[in-house]
């Protein structure tokens, strides 16, 4: 009885944050999706392929320049209430992005006065903003303000969706506008946070005694750096390999494509969000096992229902949404749809090596999952082009799932459901009438009863913890 009390208070919390990061992830990204909508029609796809692949070169940068904090920020602010050493953690964080500001402007002088990459100043600047708004928004969350948090990411694709229109849409700047318009948005939600939290004046004692925590939190950061460099073959190579054997029109409407499928990564996001809290407060809780493999199952009958509803609406709606030179992208959308889920459900697993403070296990898998990509990558894109990269991002998620859901034994035992068998086969059926119907009421039956289907298999006590909060949340 107090097994299921203690399960039901937790799915509460959980279900409490689930919302709140829901309501800031998507209010955020609905916006962005629009002004990906307005670019299409605004910009070249030649530009738009060079546009996405300066943004993968920052993202690659993005961890060495944070030297991943982010998370190790995050862990360690979760864990303690004291004010002394939570402005010891924030003044170190806040040191090391200045240093890192400073060595990046080093490098962006010496490669412009060597080299003549086009918006270099426009992707320092971005860079830097990015680093900030990324570490800075971690550190909310990790002092418990999951609301300032959201509130910020909304306050930055707003602004995104505002400067846009003025930079983009009305002053056609093209690329440069699209700049100018992600540096202004953060910029602001940068200001928001601090004016809401203060953090700066509240924590950044840049006279205080770091040692001792900046030995923790490099020891828990760095490791993870070389799995970032390994995140980003794995993820962002594949436009390398398109620009090289196909060209840059077929990178943009890869690029278009991809947008469109990160809705499946965002709704996971929401989940890892708030199921990274939940995971680490109770790590040590004697019920661990069947509470995690409950949250498992659980996410997997959800990736499934997103995966089916998203890809065939979007397939519906993609004619009125999408100018007619991106159109084609459309077909991408349901195979990069299961590559996403595939990582989303490998990223559940990252939970034990970050609960048991073991980030540096992370790296063999990780390593071995870069290879596989960067293989793949070469050998299938020059003979299947865009398909080749999707194969691929299959390919190396799945080997990446299998390798974690193996090593986590160490960590937790989850047990499978049945019903997660079912939701797993007909995601993979619903490639099927994807790309064999046209007809817009087909596809929406077909998605209907695959959607119904997957619900009514749901665990049965995650589905009436579900319809009790929902029900009481409307007053029945």
């Amino acid at each position: 009885m107090e097994q299921n009390e203690a399960h039901s208070e937790r799915s509460s919390k959980f279900l409490k944050d689930l919302g709140i990061y829901a309501i800031g992830n998507l209010g955020s990204k609905i916006i962005t999706f629009a002004m990906v909508a307005v670019y299409t029609h605004f910009i070249d796809k030649s530009d738009m392929g060079y546009y996405d692949l300066c943004l993968t070169i920052l993202f690659l940068i993005l961890p060495f320049v944070t030297l991943q904090l982010r998370d190790g920020a995050f862990r360690f602010l979760l864990e303690t209430n004291d004010v002394e050493q939570r402005s010891r953690i924030i003044t170190f964080t806040y040191r090391t992005l200045l240093y890192s500001t400073a060595i990046s402007l080093v490098a962006t002088l010496l490669l412009a006065m060597f080299t003549s990459i086009d918006y270099v100043w426009y992707c320092f600047v971005l860079l830097i903003v990015m680093s900030f708004y990324e570490v800075i928004t971690q550190v909310a969350r990790g002092l418990g303000n999951n609301v300032a948090f959201v509130t910020a990411g909304i306050v930055s694709s707003l602004g995104i969706g505002v400067f846009s229109i003025v930079f983009v849409v009305i002053l056609p700047w093209g690329i440069a506008g699209i700049f100018i318009s992600n540096i202004l948005a953060r910029i602001v939600a940068l200001a928001y946070l601090e004016m809401h939290m203060k953090i700066i004046a509240t924590y950044c004692k840049f006279k205080i005694k770091v040692k001792q925590v900046s030995r923790d939190l490099i020891k828990y950061s760095l490791p993870l750096l070389p799995g970032a460099l390994c995140w980003w073959l794995t993820g962002s190579s594949d436009r390398w390999f398109i620009n090289h054997f196909v060209g840059l029109d077929a990178n943009g409407v890869y690029a278009v494509a991809f947008r469109f499928n990160s809705i499946i990564l965002i709704l996971a996001t929401i989940f890892y969000q708030a199921w990274q809290e939940t995971a680490i407060l109770q790590y040590n809780s004697p019920d661990r096992d069947k509470f995690f493999s409950k949250m498992f199952n659980t996410y997997i009958a959800v990736l499934a229902i997103l995966l089916t509803a998203y890809s065939f609406i979007l397939k519906i709606c993609y004619p009125t949404i999408i100018s007619a030179n991106y159109q084609e992208s459309v077909y991408y959308l349901y195979p990069m749809g299961i590559a996403a889920v595939i990582f989303a459900l490998s990223a559940f697993f990252d939970m034990g090596y970050q609960c048991a403070k073991d980030t540096i296990s992370t790296l063999p898998a990780i390593v071995f999952a870069a290879v596989v990509n960067l293989v793949c990558n070469l050998l299938l894109v020059r003979y299947f082009g865009v398909y080749g990269a999707i194969a691929t991002s299959i390919i190396t998620y799945l080997v990446l799932f299998l390798w974690r859901m193996h090593d986590m034994k160490r960590y937790f035992k989850l047990t499978i459901y049945r019903s997660s068998i079912i939701a797993v086969a007909i995601i993979l059926i619903g490639a099927i009438p994807f790309y064999l119907i046209e007809s817009r009421l087909l596809l929406f039956a077909y998605m209907t009863v695959a959607c119904v289907v997957m619900l009514m298999a749901m665990p049965k006590d995650t589905r009436a913890e579900v319809n009790d909060k929902i029900l009481r949340k409307i007053g029945i």
